[in-house]
């Protein structure tokens, strides 16, 4: 593990003055069901593929921001995982059943190995994607990976624990959903997710109440985010028993460049666990980032872009180098 390398700020692509919309959508067909993708126009002919991968309750649009930064290096793809977003819902939800889609989602795309970015559970996902099928990931970039720690009690997501054990309790989540107000259920996520909510801009505010109206017409999503949530769990709990399904075990075997990003005000994992990522992962950088909460990139985007663009320029340069600059 090594302290993450910044790209000067001028080696990214400027910011606009307004932030630009959620990237053109698509649907493809992967094993039957519908997944929904957003593609980043890519500003250069160099750019190389990279897929995102959102977190739990998240969707697509969690790094637009982060791959219009970027899109001189990425020519990108978000997808929405299924149950979430506009993607159709699935039979199963647990981080094997999410690994598994994605690898045939790249295998569909065809594109070749891809920088992969993970957040939250799409870090954990993304792990388990790395170190089963490294012929599919060319770099790593984990913010606030969803990897075990031993009392998610003491996180954000506490208090929903005890519904994990109840008959059907999707039916009481989406009661409760029910009875709060899409602006209410709006602050509260956005209190969950970011150190400092001031820096939500009002149009990605806005954007942010417009998926919680779809999730409150969406009849799947409570079902979808409860058996997310005890599949992440499950994880947690195997991470720590004998048998190669450990999360941990996995991280260890990962030879892809690896950046890890973490964010010390974050309430939905422990704050230490990036750092413990870091340690495990052979090839890794850590970047931790002060009064930051569970999703840089879409907190502080350019933060999480410059430390992308300097692990791909530190991997650019030839061994002698590299060493040096590390």
């Amino acid at each position: 593990m090594k302290g993450a390398q910044l790209a000067a700020d001028s080696a990214l692509l400027p910011d606009g003055a307004v932030p630009p919309p959620p990237w053109p959508p698509r649907k493809v067909i992967i094993d039957g069901a519908m997944m929904h993708v957003r593609d980043t126009a890519a500003t250069t002919p160099a750019a190389e593929p990279a897929v995102y991968v959102h977190g739990l309750g998240g969707s697509s649009q969690n790094f637009t921001d982060v791959a219009a930064l970027l899109a001189d290096r990425f020519a990108g793809q978000a997808v929405d995982l299924p149950g979430f977003g506009y993607s159709d819902p699935s039979r199963r939800y647990s981080i094997r059943s999410f690994a598994d889609l994605l690898i045939a989602f790249l295998e569909n795309e065809d594109r070749g190995p891809v920088h992969l970015m993970g957040n939250s559970l799409g870090g954990s996902i993304s792990v388990r994607v790395a170190a089963l099928r490294p012929d599919l990931v060319r770099t790593l970039t984990l913010i606030s990976p969803a990897m075990p720690f031993l009392d998610p009690r003491r996180t954000a997501h506490g208090p929903l624990l005890p519904l994990l054990a109840l008959p059907r309790a999707d039916l009481l989540f989406a009661r409760g959903m029910a009875r709060m107000t899409v602006e209410k259920m709006t602050d509260d996520v956005l209190a969950a997710c970011f150190g400092d909510v001031s820096r939500v801009h009002t149009q990605r505010r806005a954007e942010a109440m417009e998926e919680i109206r779809l999730r409150h017409t969406v009849e799947h999503y409570s079902k979808a985010y409860l058996g997310t949530l005890r599949g992440l769990v499950s994880s947690f709990v195997r991470a720590y028993l004998p048998g190669p399904g450990s999360q941990w075990r996995l991280a260890a075997r990962i030879a892809a460049p690896t950046l890890v990003v973490g964010g010390l005000t974050d309430t939905l994992i422990d704050p230490r666990v990036p750092a413990q990522v870091a340690r495990v992962i052979p090839d890794s950088r850590l970047l931790i980032l002060p009064r930051v909460g569970h999703v840089a990139q879409m907190e502080v985007p350019r933060l999480v872009a410059r430390a992308v663009a300097g692990m791909l320029d530190e991997l650019a340069l030839p061994l002698g180098e590299a060493s040096r600059a590390a």
